[in-house]
């Protein structure tokens, strides 16, 4: 073996120990905090998800009696989601359910929608865009109060045919210059109530089990 070879061997032996220490090192950083991560991520969740309901509309927990959606195209669900049902004293009151809008400018608006047991909108939050900075990016309640004009809303108020933004001849206002993400979460609002009627029942059954609503 030449003092080349030998030299290009012990280097390279080198680099890969330092490789195996190196992934060792980041498994078991991964492993250590990824409990606090979890938590961490859990109680940023569970704020947006408390943001949807009115205040003191319940007192149960939300994260542990969250039942698992199928994926659903009403829903824009294509891997499946959690409906977080609110309860005050065991009584169901409302529910966060997680839905897309498929159809944003830039791809995917991922949504959190809390409507009350009479059908009305408890509250919308944005939870994940890739929207355009300073146009697309206003439906965060962060940045604008327009999200906040769904509150209140339901299937029959307004009627159908206004579940649009006023550039359309509906009752929803938009960004001028920006109509594409407001329409694509006006049709999504919609479309999430139109779920909660129909899945009404079993969302909001009088008792907290876990269990999968049906497709």
């Amino acid at each position: 073996m030449t003092p080349a070879l030998r030299e290009t061997l012990s280097t390279a032996l080198t680099l890969l120990v330092f490789s195996v220490i190196g992934a060792g090192l980041l498994s078991g950083a991964f492993t250590l905090t990824r409990p606090t991560i979890e938590l961490s991520e859990q109680a940023v969740k569970l704020a947006l998800v408390a943001q949807t309901l009115p205040i003191g509309s319940f007192d149960n927990d939300l994260i542990r009696d969250a039942i698992p959606l199928p994926a659903n195209a009403q829903l824009g669900l294509k891997r499946g989601g959690m409906a977080y049902v609110a309860r005050k004293q065991g009584a169901a009151s409302a529910v966060v359910l997680e839905a897309v809008a498929p159809d944003g400018y830039a791809g995917e608006i991922r949504l959190l929608i809390g409507i009350q047991a009479d059908g009305r909108v408890a509250g919308v939050r944005v939870t994940g865009h890739k929207e355009t900075p300073g146009l697309g990016d206003y439906i965060e309640i962060a940045r604008n109060p327009w999200i906040g004009q769904f509150t209140g809303k339901s299937l029959a108020a307004p009627v159908d045919a206004a579940w649009k933004v006023r550039k359309d001849g509906g009752a929803f206002d938009y960004l001028a210059g920006a109509t594409i993400t407001p329409r694509a979460v006006v049709k999504a609002v919609r479309k999430t109530l139109q779920y909660f009627e129909a899945h009404k029942a079993e969302l909001l059954a009088p008792t907290p089990e876990k269990r999968h609503v049906q497709p």
